[in-house]
């Protein structure tokens, strides 16, 4: 045992392999979303494992922690505080971040002696690794960070995975599954986050059952997979919509059917027998009924179904899947100017299919969605459940601190998005993270203009903020390269340039101002109200 004092300078620590300083407080929580343990600063939906975040005025990591809560993002935020004695006092900077985050953690901690710190810290990363994962905050106050204490070491607590499930309710899926005609998967982010993917594709395999995905899930199936039809509501494809209509066995695993993929609850999926497959039992039935819950890891659970299905072939279900393909929206390339499928295909193109994709939020991020080849379960990060403006910077930079700087990482933003926290160029450019960010840039809030025109009669308001940044200048201001495109051919020759350079690139894409992103479902409709230009 020895005695440490909690304050000590994390460089100070041999486990910490490198400390990043980031330009805005608010950003260090979405870097987290992503990077994994080797920094002591931990993986959730782009790797593995838990994160650690550490910042002194703790209402900053709101928006950040909500975004790991609602995208099951194992997290462990670290918040210092005023001193115990000042608890309750409103002295500066006091913010009773405890109650704040709340309704958004898994469980938070106020650590009031030294001595209970050790062991409240092994608790944190049991419980935002165990069982659903997700963040944990430990308020630490200051007279307890300066405080010194007998150290003990211990073995981590284990973490808890559920490999229970009730055997008779597999039973009772397997033979529902046997018996289907038109059987369908549709599985969610809870498949990433398993034991392993491998059980439901082998599920797809045996039995023929085509898939589709929510945006949580892409590249778990891997794009040209016969049986991946595509992601499935608002802005799924028509395929995949159509066969949640007119499936008659539905299998649910690792999803909540949220209102962006059950627009009309009440209707979803309405000529099938629905199984849930869910490893937080809160989720079942909650936004739509089912006939069947299994409570369980979604790896454990297949696995344990898998020798009860028959092989089986659905050729006249395979048969109207394939007719319904030839009606998906497919844009049509416009030589005259730059188009968003235009530039996801040359990326993807030029990267192949080991690179890590980032988005933030807006229409950008559903074409990312629609475009990319999605190769890998852990390939493309996003924010889903949140859908957290400016969120992509940071999570590309952890992915790039994780996964090493010959890993290629891709952040697609729009103009609107990437003004939240492109200050962080600077961070891009100090520690030469070679990110090539491509920002789609048509001047307007995209998403909600979209929304405006095609439901409110063009009326717009606030979505032309009628900024002029000129995007390669300000990429130069940071000390980086910045290129600006009008065209496909000017934007081949820019990203093969940026795939060359060794430090950050940004690579401005203009676009039309009403380009939409395609095809659209409105909330509170189904497939008979899908918008397919």
């Amino acid at each position: 045992m020895s005695k440490i004092p909690v304050g000590y300078s994390l460089n100070d620590c041999p486990p910490i392999k490198e400390t990043v300083p980031l330009s805005i407080q608010q950003i260090v929580v979405l870097v987290f979303n992503v990077l994994p343990v080797p920094l002591l600063i931990g993986a959730g939906i782009g790797l593995s494992a838990s994160e650690i975040t550490i910042l002194v005025a703790g209402c900053l990591l709101v928006t950040g922690i909500a975004t790991a809560y609602m995208d099951s993002v194992p997290m462990v935020a670290f918040t210092g505080n005023v001193t115990t004695e000042g608890l309750g006092k409103d002295g500066f900077q006091e913010a009773y971040i405890e109650g704040i985050t709340m309704p958004i953690t898994k469980h938070n901690f106020t650590v009031r002696r030294v001595e209970d710190l050790a062991d409240t810290m092994r608790a944190a990363f049991r419980i935002a690794q165990s069982g659903r994962k997700g963040p944990v905050l430990v308020d630490i106050p200051k007279d307890v960070t300066a405080a010194v204490c007998e150290f003990e070491n211990k073995q981590p607590e284990p973490i808890r995975t559920v490999t229970t499930f009730d055997a008779e309710q597999v039973r009772w899926a397997a033979d529902l599954i046997n018996a289907a005609q038109r059987p369908l998967v549709y599985f969610g982010g809870g498949v990433r986050s398993a034991a392993s993917c491998q059980p439901l594709r082998d599920l797809l395999h045996k039995a023929e059952i085509p898939a589709t995905y929510t945006l949580m899930a892409a590249g778990v199936v891997p794009y040209g997979d016969p049986m991946n039809i595509g992601m499935v509501g608002m802005h799924g494809c028509y395929t995949s919509n159509r066969a949640v209509a007119d499936c008659d066995v539905l299998i649910a695993v690792g999803t909540r059917f949220s209102d962006r993929v059950a627009l009309k609850p009440k209707t979803f999926a309405k000529n099938a027998t629905i199984i849930q497959i869910d490893i937080d039992p809160s989720e079942l039935g909650k936004n739509v009924e089912v006939d069947l819950s299994i409570v369980g890891d979604a790896a454990y659970v297949l696995q344990a179904m898998l020798p009860q299905i028959k092989e089986a072939k659905h050729p006249d279900w395979m048969k109207m899947i394939h007719e319904w393909q030839a009606r998906d929206y497919h844009p049509v390339s416009d030589p005259t100017r730059l188009m968003p499928h235009q530039v996801i295909g040359e990326v993807c193109n030029q990267c192949g299919p080991e690179a890590v994709y980032v988005t933030d939020v807006g229409q950008h991020q559903m074409w990312a969605a629609q475009y990319l080849r999605h190769a890998k379960s852990r390939g493309f990060i996003t924010s889903g459940g949140l859908g957290t403006m400016g969120f992509g910077y940071g999570a590309a930079i952890g992915a790039q601190m994780a996964l090493g700087r010959d890993q290629r990482v891709v952040m697609f933003t729009g103009d609107g998005s990437f003004h939240m926290n492109l200050n962080e160029a600077c961070t891009a450019v100090s520690y030469d993270l070679p990110i090539i960010t491509v920002i789609f840039n048509n001047s307007v809030l995209g998403m909600v203009r979209q929304w405006q025109t095609t439901f409110y009669g063009k009326r717009y308001s606030q979505t032309d903020p009628h900024r002029h940044t000129d995007f390669v200048k300000l990429a130069e201001g940071f000390g980086l390269k910045g290129y600006r495109c009008t065209n496909l051919p000017e934007f081949q020759q820019a990203f093969a340039e940026a795939l060359r350079r060794k430090g950050p690139t940004w690579i401005e894409c203009i676009i039309d101002k009403d380009e939409k992103v395609l095809p659209m479902i409105p909330g509170g409709g189904d497939i008979n109200d899908i918008i397919m230009e």
